[in-house]
């Protein structure tokens, strides 16, 4: 039995530790204690409490385990990961940073590290699409429409956040690359609204957010791409007041004698106004648009909150999409070593297909349509 180390014991890393949890020895580590005592006691899992955010103590923390789950905010994520590929340990990554994690490929090859990054659901899933029907047909556009939205809609933002304030808000502020006639193009996120229709939910806003990453380096071969976050109409523009008036400034200001960053007030009222109550329904929603002069394909995911065991629709569709990742190289379908984000992944049939069936079996469902 392989020994797993999930980083992270929120939302998303808890499903992460309890799926696999039913058939690996699994350690979740967190610094919130309380975080830690929150998880569901029906499953067997070890826990830690720690600071992995100090290197030494990361490095210290990771060294007996054959595999590690990195679900830490994104401002931690980039360190962390080149931390555990300098201590040649397999990693899965969801945790979203900015920076690209391309940059860490050579330094993964010559420690012979595999390392899946971005393996949640978009990025992750609708990349793992993308990569599989590019070895099938010349696409000349792909369109992601992704977001996980609450099903009670309280005002003002009609939201609720299943991970950390703070990286939504990085969502929000990060300038959105797209790609056009080739090119990457620049920009401003919360920008060009749209209304998107939707079969099982009522229309949704779409904007410009920074959802591309790694397809803009490793798609560049088609010509146009887009992502946009999905949410209730009305939501981007109370947002939008909100940064242009300096809600989100990482400028440090000073009252009295008392220092603060904008951004930091902003995000501890948030988490209240954005908390996810225990057993509140919600849901997540994608749809991907794959295009060239003669195929149009559709694919929609729809998924809602597992009233049985309690696990959201986006720790579902995020975590389970990273434990299947973590099932190709615990079982040895995949394990070259470098850094390989999910549309790489998607170009294997094999691992393609055992994500697909691994996803289904967990009630995770995809909706195909292709016109000609």
């Amino acid at each position: 039995m392989k020994k797993i180390l999930v980083l992270g014991a929120g939302r998303v890393g808890s499903a992460i530790a309890y799926d696999l949890s039913i058939s690996h020895s699994v350690t979740i580590a967190d610094c919130n204690q309380k975080t830690l005592d929150n998880l569901k006691k029906d499953y067997n899992l070890q826990k830690l409490l720690s600071d992995f955010s100090i290197q030494k103590d990361l490095t210290h923390l990771i060294k007996d385990y054959d595999l590690i789950i990195s679900a830490v905010p994104g401002f931690l994520g980039f360190e962390t990961l080149k931390t555990i590929i300098e201590n040649k340990k397999n990693v899965v990554d969801i945790s979203f940073f900015p920076e690209n994690a391309l940059e860490l490929n050579k330094l993964a090859i010559t420690n012979n590290v595999c390392a899946l990054v971005d393996f949640g659901v978009a990025p992750g899933l609708g990349n793992i699409l993308f990569g599989h029907y590019d070895t099938k047909m010349v696409i000349n556009s792909y369109e992601c429409y992704v977001g996980g939205l609450p099903k009670n809609k309280t005002q003002p933002f009609q939201y609720k956040a299943p991970f950390s304030p703070i990286d939504v808000i990085e969502e929000y502020t990060r300038p959105a690359r797209l790609f056009k006639d080739g090119k990457i193009i620049i920009k401003e996120p919360l920008s060009d609204i749209e209304i998107i229709k939707f079969d099982n939910t009522e229309d949704l806003d779409a904007f410009n957010t920074d959802g591309l990453r790694s397809l803009l380096f490793t798609m560049s071969h088609v010509p146009h791409m887009k992502e946009k976050t999905l949410r209730y109409p009305g939501h981007a523009i109370k947002i939008k007041l909100l940064k242009d008036i300096g809600y989100f400034d990482e400028k440090i200001r000073n009252i009295g004698q008392l220092k603060y960053k904008p951004i930091h007030i902003t995000a501890d009222i948030l988490k209240e106004q954005w908390l996810l109550q225990d057993q509140e329904e919600e849901f997540t929603v994608m749809k991907i648009l794959l295009a060239n002069d003669n195929q149009h394909i559709t694919i929609d995911l729809y998924d809602e909150y597992d009233k049985k065991n309690g696990i959201t629709s986006m720790a579902r569709t995020t975590g389970y999409t990273c434990t299947a990742g973590a099932n190709l190289i615990l079982n040895n379908l995949f394990s070259k070593p470098g850094v390989f984000p999910p549309e790489l992944i998607g170009k294997n049939l094999n691992c393609y297909e055992y994500i697909i069936k691994y996803l289904h079996n967990r009630n995770i469902n995809l909706k195909t349509k292709i016109n000609k």
